[in-house]
């Protein structure tokens, strides 16, 4: 399943972050209302997580503009202010739940979970192209009779080629939706890491294959 963090505390965003990863979520990562929404006009998500004191749009208007163009994503608003009438405002502008900071671990990822039952895009646990199948729990990548397991970033950029096959993804887009833009990985790792994908669907000899756009970017496509 993939959640939206927009949230302008980077150390928070970050925790966050790594919190919904090691439950198996895949994560985009911004830190002001515009890139928000953005992503969500861009991305099918299952859960947007808000906050909304953010540079650009606050996350009340980030949401209503969502909500306005059709699009009913389940969405947590995380905020500092936790006043009756700011939790009304934000439950009117189309926000399904409310968590004031500070909150605890286990009650961020209860809510999390609740709003993923109630998601309407909720991601089916395999998806296919053409004849190969991604098994979303068990992170393996099959042909017929062949599978191949995949690392965590196999994975995750795995999952956005085949929910948007044909889709061209920048090495850009890639590195936003596997890596964290602030850490150490260098840009090069998205084409390293798409080698392995390569590898791996030749040895399980898929149907299908990633192809380089010369100057664009990656896409996924059935072989001919």
């Amino acid at each position: 399943m993939r959640i939206l963090i927009a949230e302008d505390e980077v150390s928070i965003a970050k925790a966050l972050k790594v919190m919904l990863e090691k439950q198996n979520y895949t994560v985009d990562m911004v830190h002001n209302g515009n890139d928000a929404l953005d992503f969500i006009h861009e991305s099918s998500y299952d859960v947007l997580i808000l906050d909304i004191m953010m540079p650009g749009m606050d996350g009340i208007s980030v949401l209503k503009e969502a909500r306005g163009s059709g699009i009913k994503t389940p969405a947590l608003f995380l905020t500092a202010k936790s006043e009756i009438e700011d939790r009304v405002e934000g439950l009117d502008a189309g926000a399904d739940d409310y968590l004031p900071k500070p909150f605890s671990t286990a009650e961020f990822l209860a809510r999390v979970r609740a709003l993923t039952r109630r998601s309407s895009t909720y991601t089916p646990e395999r998806i296919s192209v053409g004849d190969t199948v991604l098994d979303c729990k068990q992170y393996c990548l099959s042909f017929k009779d062949s599978v191949t397991r995949l690392s965590n970033k196999e994975f995750q950029l795995m999952e956005s080629f085949m929910r948007y096959p044909k889709q061209i993804f920048s090495t850009e887009r890639l590195m936003e939706t596997a890596w964290d833009w602030d850490s150490n990985a260098s840009i090069e790792v998205v084409r390293t890491y798409i080698g392995f994908l390569r590898r791996k669907l030749e040895e399980i000899e898929a149907d299908i294959e990633i192809k380089t756009v010369r100057g664009v970017g990656y896409t996924l496509e059935l072989k001919k």
